[in-house]
């Protein structure tokens, strides 16, 4: 499907917002950020960090994450869940692709389009997204 010019130009702001948003991740390595977009309106957002009352330190003396940290869409898609929203038909954008786990809340959320701006290093999100009907995109913009 070919996305018109002015959805183009609406993904590219999106991205260039999501990736402004990861600045307020606290983690060391990588910093990801993610907004839920529903009829052109922002209804959710995240960064990856630790759970709320947590120390805001990612990764343990070895620089490897901890493994209570949530990733951006995590803590999004969890924040949709508090408030009166629901991602129904939604897109989310992602400035890394999704793992695997995030990809699983990403569909069960409803959540039909996924446009995130820099490949990680698996693959299985997006695989598991696309065999789930849900359109994904990399869209490469310029920092």
């Amino acid at each position: 499907m070919e996305l018109s010019e002015k959805q183009r130009k609406l993904d590219e702001r999106y991205l260039r917002m999501a990736r402004i948003w990861a600045e307020n991740s606290y983690c060391q390595r990588r910093q990801v950020g993610a907004l839920v977009v529903k009829d052109k309106m922002i209804i959710s957002d995240g960064y990856n960090g630790t759970p709320t009352g947590f120390e805001n330190v990612c990764e343990d003396e070895n620089n490897v994450s901890k493994p209570y940290v949530l990733h951006a869409e995590a803590n999004a898609i969890t924040k949709l869940a508090r408030s009166g929203n629901n991602s129904d038909g939604a897109t989310i954008y992602i400035t890394a692709s999704p793992c695997i786990e995030c990809a699983k809340l990403i569909i069960q959320a409803g959540i039909k389009r996924v446009v995130y701006g820099e490949q990680y290093r698996l693959s299985d999100g997006i695989e598991l997204l696309r065999r789930a009907g849900i359109e994904v995109e990399l869209l490469s913009i310029d920092k």
